[in-house]
């Protein structure tokens, strides 16, 4: 506990290594949990992809359990 997963377009590699790792330290810091606690994972999702892949099945069939959709919090 947690797992954190994040699925966005392609992006640079480096790039998204530092969101992992700024998203680890605030998980760390905020909840005051070991490292070792702690997963995630970031998935590429075509652009063309993102409405059957991303956009229908997990964002919109799922808005109980959205905390910010298209920048607005939801809490």
């Amino acid at each position: 506990m947690p797992y954190v997963s994040i699925k966005t377009f392609p992006r640079d590699k480096e790039a998204g290594k530092r969101v992992v790792e700024q998203i680890q330290e605030v998980l760390m810091k905020n909840w005051d949990i070991p490292a070792d606690y702690i997963s995630i994972s970031l998935e590429e999702i075509a652009p063309e992809d993102w409405d059957s892949r991303v956009q229908i099945p997990e964002i919109d069939a799922r808005p109980e359990i959205m905390m910010i959709k298209d920048g607005k919090k939801l809490y």
